[in-house]
């Protein structure tokens, strides 16, 4: 990335735990080509990511390598990488967390540093507990941290971010976070109390939207259309229907406008209903919400286990 305007301070963003997600967001925001408003006093112009294993590293390079010149991989370098960090990115398994933070020197390393967390279901209060020991260990200049929510359609500049804050983040920083996600799609601001079901809705969301669109395809793949032109009609129907609800319609008022009396879609819809599809959609969102809850607190299984 380059500031094209010269508004903004370069630094450097390091990613801890460079996995699909962050490779997503990282790749989104290398390839969104957004300039960096004037009011944003920040910007990344160096990377370096983390990985554990040799295969993690070829990834990372054949993903962002090509993207970018100022790309650093470190292989079991966690705390050198976040030395030289401004910004530091955790984007690893959440139950790795503990075990990542804890990592002598990581505390002293973190201070007085922007870190951004994508973990589903970690709350700040932990990662601060982790990195004070619980408050044994205080911090002379504390971590100011970042909890966002993105989803995989960050690659492609279509990601819906959740984002909430340690309470006094400065200015510029809070403008960077939002920048940061605004180049890979929209976000939006809530309280940390709504982000496990902010998880749940973007995070799983793709997932669940996945299953009903391919559902969709095999119904008019076995009523003789051929799979390719399926697939493209019915990805595009649903991108159709969330951009005219994105545009203000509500799902209610547009479902009632497709349902002429005794046509197809009332048909359809009927079927849906009595396979209860509406209340197996929104259970399925209020399970992800507990899993999410339960994976932050360090509870395993818990898909095993749950009814």
């Amino acid at each position: 990335m380059s500031d094209t305007n010269g508004a903004g301070r370069s630094l450097t963003l390091t990613i801890v735990g460079c996995g699909t997600l962050s490779k997503a967001i990282i790749s989104g925001m290398l390839k969104s080509g957004n300039t960096n408003p004037k009011s944003v006093l920040l910007l990344p112009t160096h990377l370096i990511a983390c990985v554990t294993r040799e295969s993690s590293a070829n990834s990372v390079q054949e993903a962002l390598g090509p993207l970018t010149t100022n790309l650093k991989i470190l292989q079991n370098g966690n705390l050198e990488g976040v030395r030289e960090a401004d910004v530091v990115l955790l984007g690893c398994k959440p139950q790795m967390v503990g075990q990542i933070l804890s990592e002598n020197g990581m505390s002293e390393a973190l201070e007085d540093k922007l870190f951004i967390s994508i973990l589903a279901g970690v709350p700040i209060r932990q990662i601060q507990d982790i990195l004070t020991n619980n408050g044994t260990r205080p911090q002379s200049q504390p971590t100011k941290i970042v909890r966002v929510m993105p989803n995989t359609a960050s690659a492609i500049g279509e990601s819906m971010s959740v984002i909430t804050s340690s309470p006094g983040l400065p200015k510029e920083l809070d403008e960077f976070v939002t920048w940061m996600f605004d180049s890979i799609g929209r976000t939006v601001k809530l309280p940390e109390n709504l982000m496990d079901v902010s998880t749940a809705l973007c995070g799983s969301g793709p997932a669940f939207f996945s299953l009903m669109l391919e559902s969709m395809i095999d119904g008019a793949v076995a009523m003789g259309l051929p799979r390719k032109e399926a697939q493209m009609m019915a990805a595009q129907t649903m991108k159709g229907a969330a951009g005219l609800v994105l545009q203000g319609e509500h799902p209610a008022l547009l479902r009632d406008k497709v349902s002429t009396p005794g046509g197809c879609t009332i048909g359809g819809l009927l079927v849906l209903e009595e396979g209860r599809v509406r209340g197996n959609v929104a259970r399925a969102v209020r399970e992800a919400t507990v899993v999410a809850e339960q994976l932050g607190r360090g509870v395993t299984g818990v898909n095993g286990t749950r009814f």
